[in-house]
């Protein structure tokens, strides 16, 4: 599954065109590495995604085929480490 996708499934991102934009603008990261959207995802890959205000870590426990219900999406990582840099934003601002 593309990194996007799977960032839109989980739910670590509301939107897939904000996965889309936070790769490109090099706030993703994968293993260690500045990833792209199109960078395939496999279960052990350890995902960092900075938000600005929060920067969280996560390894992947599964990568579903499609779509998952809200209440099974957590399932799919555990975090490895969630840094808070201040204030979260209000709630009308696009990110988490």
């Amino acid at each position: 599954m593309r990194l996007d996708k799977f960032l839109q499934v989980s739910r670590l991102v509301r939107r897939r065109t904000l996965a889309n934009h936070l790769c490109d603008g090099g706030h993703v990261w994968r293993d260690g590495r500045r990833a792209r959207a199109s960078a395939e995802v496999v279960a052990g890959d350890v995902l960092e995604v900075d938000y600005g205000w929060r920067r969280l870590t996560v390894r992947v426990v599964a990568v579903p085929a499609g779509q998952v219900a809200r209440s099974a999406a957590a399932g799919l990582y555990e975090v490895v480490r969630d840094d808070r840099q201040g204030p979260p934003p209000p709630d009308d601002e696009e990110g988490m």
